[in-house]
């Protein structure tokens, strides 16, 4: 390159180094201009955020004390129906998963050898009884030819051997007899208890032996039901006292999403002893279980109340806090300002909680919104303010 060609670049050169320069100060010029505008801008002076929550009045109301547990639902009779004899099944009389009576026919043996042997028996029996009728007309004429001393006494002593011989006989005739009609009778096989039937293991056609361990159908009492539940032994004593005192406990079995309530019986005993692995102890309780809500080896949560504690102040469980200090509350006062309340916590039931001292009947609670709340803050209530009071307001709790 010739020196005139780099006299005429160097000035060129210069010129867009300058520009660059000019563009880069005008930037900076404006950013922090724009800087110092945002920072002017601010709230007014004494502006003071509000906090949205959402309250509900606290209220007097009676609170129904429940105890919950995981239940499992368990039949008061099982029976695995066997038959008694060995034979050919002819018919099925039942259909899978009715309802049957005790009582009720389910299946059929062939019964014709069963019928063979009772007639079989029947004619030993008749024909050991003529022989008992003869020997005894001749005891009697034995007695008489005994008294004119026309025979010997030896002679009458067999005769009436022989009668007492006839009459044991004859009774073990009458056993045959009675077995043979009990072993006919055991080829109807009949429902031993009232209930729910399984599915059926034998078809028509098979044959079954006595007592096969298979069986031809099970039967489960499900009217009514049992359910064994587990309670902490923390709660026994409150389970014990209302049936010392001869109450009857109410019991609710509900899904296992605790969400349905599936079926409503009473408690019917408590377990003797407590479990040490656990800590806990068994009760049982009865359902009528009329429209078959519950299933054997269900598994329910079981809702039982215990006791109704009556008149005493409640919140709902979701605004109780927790500190440092115990328990508390964020209380909304007539001016839309939150103060904090500790207070003292009674008894829990569902989704209420008793509260004992720190608050009274009619203060609002708050609810939801309690994240960014703090004491003295400015509140501003949404939603619907909470519930009536059910009490007079203004009454501390004690």
């Amino acid at each position: 390159m010739t020196d005139r060609q780099l006299a005429v670049r160097r000035p060129r050169a210069r010129w867009m180094w300058a520009v660059l320069a000019l563009l880069v100060v005008a930037a900076g010029w404006w950013w922090f201009s724009d800087t110092k505008n945002n920072a002017a801008k601010g709230p007014p002076a004494g502006f003071v955020p509000t906090v949205p929550v959402k309250t509900e009045v606290a209220r007097i109301e009676d609170l129904d004390i429940y105890l919950k547990g995981l239940g499992t639902v368990t039949a008061f009779n099982t029976v695995t129906v066997r038959s008694r004899v060995q034979g050919e099944i002819v018919s099925v009389q039942f259909k899978e998963g009715e309802q049957v009576k005790a009582g009720d026919l389910l299946a059929q043996i062939d019964p014709r050898s069963f019928q063979v042997s009772l007639s079989q028996a029947l004619g030993m029996l008749q024909q050991d009884q003529a022989q008992y009728d003869n020997a005894k007309r001749d005891l009697e004429r034995y007695k008489k030819l005994r008294k004119q001393d026309s025979i010997a006494p030896q002679l009458l002593d067999t005769q009436q051997a022989l009668v007492q011989k006839f009459e044991g006989l004859i009774k073990s005739d009458q056993a045959a007899v009675d077995n043979a009609r009990l072993q006919l009778d055991y080829t109807r096989i009949t429902a031993p208890i009232a209930g729910r039937l399984g599915l059926r293991r034998v078809d028509a056609g098979n044959l079954v032996v006595a007592n096969d361990p298979q069986g031809v159908v099970v039967i489960t009492q499900t009217q009514p039901i049992a359910v064994v539940f587990t309670l902490a032994e923390s709660d026994l004593p409150a389970v014990r006292k209302p049936m010392i005192d001869g109450q009857t406990l109410q019991v609710d079995a509900y899904d296992r999403a605790d969400q349905m309530r599936l079926a409503q019986g009473t408690l019917v005993t408590v377990d003797n002893q407590i479990d040490v692995t656990t800590g806990t102890i068994k009760l049982k309780a009865q359902f009528s279980n009329e429209n078959d809500a519950l299933f054997p080896n269900q598994f329910v949560n079981v809702r039982m109340k215990v006791r109704t504690d009556k008149d005493v102040l409640t919140v709902p469980a979701g605004s109780l806090q927790q500190g440092n200090q115990g328990a508390f509350l964020y209380v909304v006062l007539p001016d839309d300002t939150a103060a904090v309340r500790q207070v003292k916590v009674g008894a829990r039931s569902g989704d209420r909680v008793a509260i004992l001292e720190g608050i009274a009947a009619g203060d609002r609670v708050v609810l939801e919104g309690t994240d960014r709340l703090r004491a003295g803050a400015k509140v501003r209530v949404i939603g619907a303010p909470g519930a009536a009071v059910s009490a007079p307001v203004g009454k501390p709790a004690k």
